[in-house]
């Protein structure tokens, strides 16, 4: 358990400390980090768009959070609701054609950042390792009780 609890909070402080960065990096972009990582996940599903619960599942913010960041989005052009064809009943969230634009250009931007910051602190071979660890543990997480 011990190690487990200093796995954690290693991953933990990487990330924020990566994450500050990342927000001083992208300061002076278009829209917020948050806006970004619901452009870059719809980018995603250019043609079928996601419901907010499905969009909720890959950001982290309260879904109250997400509709009201997901409503300022569409204020300003970014994403557009529309009728789910699956289930007439709900909406799905698309990127607009202005959204999808500011995506490429802040994505490109901000894959920079990445390149930079995580990329100039790893290996090839230790980004492989970090990417299968992560993704490991992502996906054991629904088969622990």
């Amino acid at each position: 358990m011990a190690n487990a609890t200093r796995a954690w909070e290693s991953l933990f402080r990487a990330q924020v400390t990566l994450m500050r960065r990342f927000q001083r990096a992208h300061r002076d972009a278009e829209v917020s980090l948050r806006e970004y990582d619901v452009l870059y996940n719809l980018s995603r599903f250019p043609d079928a768009g996601l419901r907010i619960n499905e969009l909720n599942e890959h950001i982290l913010l309260t879904q109250p959070s997400l509709s009201r960041l997901v409503d300022r989005m569409e204020s300003d052009g970014l994403v557009e609701r529309g009728a789910d064809e699956g289930d007439r009943r709900g909406t799905v969230v698309r990127l607009t054609a202005r959204g999808a634009e500011v995506q490429r250009r802040v994505g490109r931007a901000h894959a920079a950042a990445i390149g930079k910051y995580v990329g100039g602190a790893l290996t090839a071979d230790e980004l492989r390792t970090l990417e299968r660890l992560c993704d490991k543990l992502r996906a054991a997480q629904p088969t622990i009780p």
